[in-house]
């Protein structure tokens, strides 16, 4: 083999683990190639054992699929310290994963060439973390997978699903996007059943199965997954209400709790509304602690006694 067809086949590779299918013509165009020059680099590349899939008529292709074995994978300088760098923080962040992660950063660190070794460990002995928390999202990483890459290959899904109240039951979904929020995961998906969008937390899901059956990407509404989930959590029914009108600028308020995102609405040039509805009460309390501006609250006697009671403690303890 050549070098340069060496070079061309390692190009070849590397597109096909890109992107999930590609056209003959569009591979040869890419490579400068003609499209018969890619139907033999293909067969080497099945000699060589990795499984390349491919189609025939109008709209056929070639796409890499699922083999025995995890073949190679053809990282650019820049993917590869981004893989290093978001394995490190899954590592320390992402409860469920962390082995896994460890795992993976030590083979991939392995083979990273000196210079990019020397980024990557730049970075993270330089950059630093404070955790409030000590866990991160949930995750199960089996779960996490399937569902990612039901996600990326726009493929139908079955699963269990065991809501706050009530029993588990039967749901299909097309999945779309992943959100992490807070301490879990949530999976945002179109239901087919009830034909409109649903947010599934992750640790309620049990037994997802593939169909088989891909569907074209379904566009969010407002093209932002992570505001409609925002969106969707704020407007979600709570044990414990408390909604304040507080005497200051949105954008006041917003700079100096930027956690509050989606439950913040201004009301006008001097006065906006913060939702600090939750059902954890120290929540509520720490939540308008955080204003840093006088309001007003509209809330249930519930919150009422437990601010109360708060304020007199912290009183006792500063008399």
């Amino acid at each position: 083999m050549t070098s340069d067809m060496t070079v061309r086949m390692l190009r070849l590779l590397s597109l096909l683990q890109a992107r999930r299918e590609w056209s003959g013509a569009d591979l040869a165009e890419r490579l400068d190639v003609t499209v018969r020059t890619v139907r033999r680099d293909i067969d080497r590349l099945r000699e060589l054992g990795y499984p390349v899939d491919s189609t025939r008529g109008h709209t056929g292709g070639y796409r890499l699929a699922p083999g025995s074995d995890l073949p190679p994978l053809l990282l650019d300088d820049d993917e590869a310290v981004a893989i290093a760098v978001a394995l490190r923080t899954a590592a320390g962040g992402l409860t469920g994963i962390e082995e896994t992660a460890l795992r993976a950063l030590a083979k991939l660190e392995q083979v990273l060439p000196r210079r990019l070794r020397t980024q990557v460990t730049a970075l993270q002995t330089s950059l630093a973390g404070i955790t409030w928390e000590t866990r991160g999202p949930r995750a199960d990483p089996t779960l996490l997978a399937t569902l990612a890459v039901a996600c990326r290959d726009h493929e139908i899904l079955t699963f269990d699903y065991t809501p706050r109240h009530g029993s588990t039951t039967s749901r299909r979904a097309e999945p779309c996007h992943l959100v992490a929020s807070g301490t879990l995961w949530y999976l945002l998906a179109h239901d087919t059943d009830k034909d409109d969008w649903r947010l599934f937390r992750l640790d309620r899901i049990s037994d997802p199965t593939p169909t088989g059956r891909r569907v074209p990407p379904r566009p969010v509404p407002g093209d932002d997954p992570a505001a409609f989930v925002a969106d969707r959590l704020s407007a979600a029914p709570t044990r414990y209400r408390a909604i304040a009108t507080v005497h200051a600028p949105a954008e006041h308020i917003r700079a100096r709790t930027p956690a509050l995102a989606t439950r913040l609405r201004p009301l006008d040039e001097h006065t906006c509304r913060v939702d600090a509805s939750d059902d954890f009460l120290p929540r509520i309390a720490l939540t308008l602690a955080g204003l840093d501006a006088d309001y007003t609250l509209d809330t249930d006697p519930d919150v009422l006694n437990h601010l109360r009671h708060t304020a007199h403690r912290t009183l006792r303890a500063t008399g």
